[in-house]
């Protein structure tokens, strides 16, 4: 809203200041610092309204160390994350691009499923929650309005950089002096393929034997693929949350790498200096994704050991889907088995200790397990290891696997 507002002053008055706000950094910086102030300060007083309102965690006796000191501290803390990052993006970003709505859509979306689960389970006394085929209708729910909003929009477009062109320097040529360099925006599924010299990708060349034609039904391998994103990394976020810290510093990790791929895949200069696909008005998601930040960091103020309040599934289940809606709009999906490594290991545990366990039980009348207790962190916790220890140290991986992810910019 500030953005339209100082729009319309720097063109009709010129007021001294009031053109900051069209550089994308700029707002990006008000959003991280309001973010964090609002989840800073005023999550303080969520917290306490919800310990008010006996909206208190029910913890199952799993036998794990200082689970049971646990048992009454506040959830549904995913609150004070979304407010916090929807407030900045409302006043700072401009709402008439495509990206920034999709995310906001997306943070509601997710939010609701979220907070509908953490009630049935507080109010109603269920433990079980939402039933799992409700979430996973509602995350398939979203993938299908994430897909066909990207696949069909007319403002998603990408430009490609013409072959045989000279590389130049950033800080020695204009914005616009860059345009001759690309061809025209064009539709197009293509994404990023990590490590590879031509690492570009185009969906619909896995349907390339349907004829001709073949680039107008590449929806029917996109949308699926954007809908399987979605549910994995939403549901990898939901188990990361586990212990206090480890989802939301991971995540606010993960998302600031994010943020350094919108800015730079925004930007044409640094998109021609690179060599990455130039993918037009994706840059405004930086402003989101500054918010985003700041509000996880200003969430851990609190979630920090030992834990004032817990994001509940309004948190974790917002943020898997908004990390996975931004690395399909970068164009940076295929990168988040690398970058989202901590939630692909937390998901394979699971997966992993349930299939072998039924596997064993069938074939030798007794089930057996891979980890002492799934999801990962707990089998660190089961070895002994405090909880503090455990978050740290993912935390540690965390920002090597950004590193790694960064990296891929330039090593092909």
């Amino acid at each position: 809203m500030l953005y339209y507002l100082f729009q319309f002053l720097e063109d009709n008055y010129q007021i001294p200041g009031a053109g900051l706000f069209q550089f994308i950094t700029f707002r990006a910086s008000l959003a991280v610092i309001l973010s964090l102030l609002i989840s800073t300060i005023y999550g303080k007083r969520i917290i306490n309204y919800l310990r008010r309102r006996q909206v208190g965690e029910t913890v199952r006796e799993l036998g794990l160390e200082g689970q049971v000191e646990k048992a009454g501290t506040p959830t549904m803390g995913g609150v004070i994350i979304i407010l916090a990052t929807l407030v900045p993006v409302l006043l700072f970003a401009a709402l008439d691009n495509i990206y920034v709505i999709l995310l906001i859509v997306t943070t509601v979306w997710m939010g609701t499923i979220g907070f509908i689960d953490d009630y049935i389970k507080i109010f109603k006394k269920d433990k079980e929650g939402l039933k799992g085929r409700f979430k996973i209708l509602g995350q398939v729910g979203l993938g299908v309005i994430v897909g066909v909003t990207l696949y069909f929009h007319p403002d998603v477009t990408i430009k490609e950089k013409l072959k045989d062109v000279q590389q130049t320097r950033p800080e020695l040529v204009a914005e616009q002096d860059q345009q001759h360099l690309f061809k025209d925006e064009e539709k197009s599924t293509k994404t990023t393929i990590p490590m590879f010299k031509n690492n570009e990708f185009d969906y619909s060349e896995l349907i390339a034997w349907a004829g001709d034609n073949y680039k107008s039904y590449a929806w029917i391998i996109f949308i699926p693929l954007v809908i399987l994103i979605v549910t994995a990394v939403s549901n990898g976020a939901n188990l990361t949350d586990g212990i206090d810290g480890l989802a939301a510093g991971s995540s606010a990790i993960i998302v600031l790498t994010l943020g350094i791929f919108a800015w730079v895949s925004g930007n044409i200069i640094f998109s021609d200096y690179l060599n990455i696909m130039y993918i037009p008005k994706v840059g405004e998601l930086t402003v989101f994704i500054a918010a985003f930040v700041g509000a996880l960091v200003g969430f851990l103020w609190y979630n920090a050991y030992p834990a004032q309040v817990f994001m509940g599934d309004t948190g974790s289940l917002t943020i898997g889907g908004i990390i996975a809606v931004i690395a399909i709009a970068v164009r940076k999906e295929l990168l988040i088995p690398i970058l989202c490594g901590i939630f692909l290991a937390e998901n394979l545990s699971v997966v992993l200790q349930v299939g072998y366990f039924k596997y064993t039980k069938k074939k030798y009348g007794e089930g057996k397990r891979i980890f002492l207790m799934s999801p990962l962190h707990h089998h660190y916790q089961k070895k002994g290891y405090h909880e503090s220890k455990i978050v740290t140290r993912f935390w540690i991986v965390g920002i090597i696997l950004a590193i790694l992810t960064i990296v891929t910019l330039k090593v092909r």
